[in-house]
């Protein structure tokens, strides 16, 4: 979608006008059987993925599975014996030791297709960037399409950006934040999203993703993410399609302002019922000192090791509720949505009834009504996304799943159909037609 600059670019560009752009970025196979670890804004909204190897070598694309959250991708290409590129682990970096980086710096503007390799060293572990919807003075865009990103940053203020090149969408990559991440002063500039980071064995131990600039090229502010938390993603969309996300029922806040001499501090607001966290006696008002022995500073601390968290395996939390701190072992479930009973309407929506636990999953306000968890094309044409909670139809309330699906087969085909739905906290309605 082309959006107008200005007033006077509004006259000339009409409603809902698009043009067809190009992006690069950068990847590394995982697989000799032809399987390619990138970014996800590498590939987000692509109607074509073309994977050129070093020798110049090009082949078809098939993107085989993504998530939005960690900003990992899967590409699959048709070859087979390809090199493969040694995996090794994040968990043990030492801030100092030496790493290299390895992409395709602006693309083709380099004129043959060999990477660009950059040395370094690691700055920083565990680095949360929260982009500029969170009130801080980065801007979170993944590293980026183009060099229209900057559009609308207040002046000096340095953006988090994706590294990838070409295109001219880069103002609509934005990300709220990045969890977790390894900070290295290797330069890493516009086009090398998806590469890998290289420690000094030749083992990937990150995937390039994002830089700090002011200027949209590098200056020594780089993060990739952490290959053991890739190595978990690439497991879960080849064995399910999807990233199964570990749940324990915990809604964290801080302390408004530090203590004197003390760090600010990390206090559970909201303990689900039924949920993990309150089958071990964590509830409100407790403090939490660390997980997995990593400090807890902020609450994204806390986000990030959940991102890293697998289902079943325990989580080692220290609580603050008794002198010198009490050890709990926690052990995440799957999300409540996940495990709910689907209950089918029509032939476009599938959905779960809304249960407490779902709604402190999801931050749902409307305490009944039927959570969309998947959905036609048809549907998601007229409006509707999963995640949406359907509340009324026809001005008739719904409680359970059972419900909505009685209430739409019963008013299919009559005229008019009205649903009002909660959708990021706000309520709206759609109506439409079902013949």
């Amino acid at each position: 979608q082309v959006q107008p600059r200005s007033i006077f670019e509004s006259f000339f560009i009409p409603p809902g006008a698009e043009q067809q752009v190009q992006g690069l970025g950068s990847g590394f196979i995982i697989r000799e059987d032809g399987l390619v670890l990138t970014n996800e804004h590498v590939v987000r909204g692509a109607e074509q993925v073309v994977v050129t190897l070093p020798d110049g070598r090009q082949f078809q694309g098939k993107v085989v599975g993504v998530d939005d959250v960690t900003d990992l991708a899967l590409v699959r290409i048709d070859a087979h014996g390809l090199p493969v590129a040694p995996l090794g682990s994040s968990d043990s970096l030492m801030i100092g030791e030496w790493v290299i980086a390895i992409g395709n710096p602006f693309g083709y503007l380099l004129s043959n297709t060999e990477p660009t390799v950059t040395a370094g060293v690691v700055s920083g572990v565990d680095r949360n960037i929260i982009g500029a919807g969170s009130g801080t003075q980065a801007s979170a865009v993944p590293p980026g399409r183009g060099d229209r990103g900057d559009r609308g940053d207040r002046a000096g203020l340095a953006r988090l950006r994706p590294v990838q090149a070409g295109g001219d969408d880069a103002g609509d990559e934005s990300r709220g934040y990045y969890l977790g991440m390894i900070q290295t002063d290797a330069a890493i500039n516009p086009g090398n999203s998806g590469g890998p980071l290289i420690n000094a064995l030749g083992q990937v131990i990150g995937v390039n993703s994002s830089i700090l600039s002011q200027s949209g090229g590098s200056e020594g502010l780089g993060f990739a993410i952490p290959i053991d938390r890739a190595r978990r993603i690439v497991a879960d969309l080849l064995a399910y399609g999807h990233v199964r996300r570990a749940w324990v029922g915990l809604e964290l806040g801080e302390s408004a302002r530090p203590e004197w001499g003390h760090p600010r501090r990390v206090t559970i607001t909201h303990v689900a019922p039924g949920s993990p966290a309150a089958g071990v006696g964590l509830r409100a008002g407790m403090t939490l000192l660390s997980v997995g022995g990593h400090p807890l500073r902020t609450a994204l601390d806390w986000e990030a090791r959940m991102l890293d968290a697998r289902i079943g395996v325990p989580l080692a939390v220290t609580v603050d509720d008794t002198p010198g701190g009490r050890a709990v072992r926690l052990v995440p479930g799957d999300l409540p949505s996940v495990g709910a009973e689907k209950v089918r309407a029509l032939s476009d929506f599938e959905l779960v009834t809304l249960t407490p636990a779902i709604r402190a999953e999801r931050g749902i306000d409307t305490e009944n009504g039927a959570l969309i968890v998947n959905l036609s094309a048809d549907a998601r044409d007229i409006g509707f996304r999963e995640g949406d909670v359907l509340v009324q139809v026809n001005r008739l309330p719904i409680r359970r799943a059972e419900d909505a699906a009685a209430l739409l087969r019963r008013v299919a085909g009559r005229g008019p159909i009205r649903v009002v739905i909660e959708r990021e906290g706000q309520l709206m309605s759609i109506s439409f037609y079902v013949s």
